[in-house]
């Protein structure tokens, strides 16, 4: 059995239910064909991912990614020696060509300046064995293990360089709150990039999986624009999952917990933008390696977006219902979080108002999930409880009373319990 000679497909849903589903059987059959590579050392765990989405225009590469070096930064959160790096064409129409991909540590603290690489640390992947890999519309890839020495809570350069790839459809990540780099030439090796084109996106990557000891295990994060860090600084990593995530690593009961952000901005339960939540639970929660706990933090768009009516709020705690029992039929820990304050946004009314307090009420007191993480308290106004706290405004930038500022996501992250994480 070939351990390091692995290419999974997702042939083309019709819903992202039926991809999901796909996918874990795959996912199933990885699990065998990795068996020497794991044996009884380790398990895979995902250890970084984002919510996977078609690319609206405006959020397009600047410039063309055919032909050319694309440069993306991510933050892990649990280091091992071997990972595997996932790839999706999922919304794409046409096939996307990968002539060659690398992972390499970042020079810096996160991906600021020319895209900067530590060169001793570049490792190419293979796609069975092979330098490059062709991904039909519709489908997804995962590469083969490679030996990477990674360590906790750190950022990881992925370069691609790709051969044919649309111009227009591209399967992404809008809200990466990082710096991408493009050049049009093969540099997937280059110590850094000058005077490549940059954009604030990610794309094609969904998830890198590593593997650790036979303890760890990860934390789904299922939310919208808040869990995404809209707010948060560009290339600081201080989204809440991000603070989380430090805070995991340094707490040793919890040292072996990975983080996964499936936050995707304007999400929301049964709308908004990208997959609804509930169409994307199997895909984006499922589908990740070694899962132990989900947090389900949505809600605020489905309240805000909609015609004020009870009927919103009574859905919201169906879908949590759902969500909590098919984590439990996964022998995954489901905690629920409050929704937070909204007063001053556009989205706020009286109504809506009653509904955000209704649907918290019952997170606060209900026995579907396995506990109730309270952000709604965490950063609430103590005086108007309907805004948050002044000090967790994020400014211009972002005046819309809707999300916070790196302190306010501070301020949710220290709140939780990490005993929650502790088997």
């Amino acid at each position: 059995m070939h351990a390091k000679k692995l290419i999974l497909f997702v042939r083309r849903p019709r819903t992202v239910a039926w991809c999901a589903v796909s996918f874990l059987l795959l996912l199933a059959v990885a699990g065998c064909a990795l068996r020497a590579a794991s044996a009884a050392d380790g398990r895979w765990v995902t250890t970084w991912g984002c919510g996977p989405q078609l690319t609206e225009p405006h959020n397009s590469p600047p410039v063309p990614l055919a032909h050319s070096t694309l440069r993306q930064f991510v933050r892990t959160t649990l280091g091992g020696k071997l990972i595997r790096v996932r790839f999706s064409n999922a919304y794409g129409t046409d096939p996307v060509t990968i002539n060659a991909a690398h992972v390499a540590l970042s020079a810096g603290a996160g991906s600021a300046g020319d895209g900067d690489i530590q060169p001793d640390t570049d490792r190419a992947l293979t796609f069975r064995g092979a330098p490059g890999v062709v991904i039909p519309p519709g489908e997804a890839v995962l590469s083969d293990p490679v030996e990477f020495d990674l360590p906790a809570i750190t950022n990881v350069a992925i370069s691609i360089y790709f051969g044919n790839i649309s111009a227009s459809i591209v399967n992404g990540h809008p809200g990466s709150r990082t710096t991408s780099f493009i050049v049009s030439s093969n540099a997937v090796s280059a110590p850094s990039l000058p005077g490549a084109s940059k954009t604030q996106h990610w794309y094609i990557i969904t998830g890198i999986d590593v593997l650790a000891g036979p303890s760890a295990r990860a934390i789904v994060v299922l939310g919208d624009s808040l869990t995404d860090g809209r707010g948060s600084t560009t290339d600081g990593n201080n989204r809440w999952p991000d603070v989380l995530a430090q805070r995991l690593a340094t707490n040793p009961p919890t040292a072996d917990v990975a983080v996964v952000n499936m936050g995707i901005g304007g999400n929301a339960i049964f709308g908004g933008l990208g997959p609804a939540a509930v169409d994307r639970f199997d895909r984006d929660v499922l589908g990740q390696s070694g899962v132990r706990y989900l947090i389900v933090f949505e809600g605020v768009n489905d309240i805000g977006s909609r015609s004020s009516s009870m009927a919103t709020a009574t859905n919201l705690v169906k879908a949590y219902t759902e969500f909590a029992n098919k984590a439990h039929a996964r022998n995954i820990r489901a905690y629920g979080a409050t929704i937070t304050p909204f007063g001053g946004s556009g989205y706020y009314s009286p109504l809506h108002e009653q509904e955000r307090q209704y649907v918290n009420a019952w997170l606060r007191t209900n026995t579907v999930f396995d506990g109730v993480i309270d952000f709604d308290a965490a950063v609430r106004d103590p005086v108007t409880l309907t805004n948050f706290q002044a000090e967790f405004f994020p400014g211009a930038n972002a005046n819309d009373w809707l999300h916070l500022n790196p302190a306010g996501y501070k301020a949710m992250a220290d709140s939780i319990d990490l005993n929650l994480f502790v088997p």
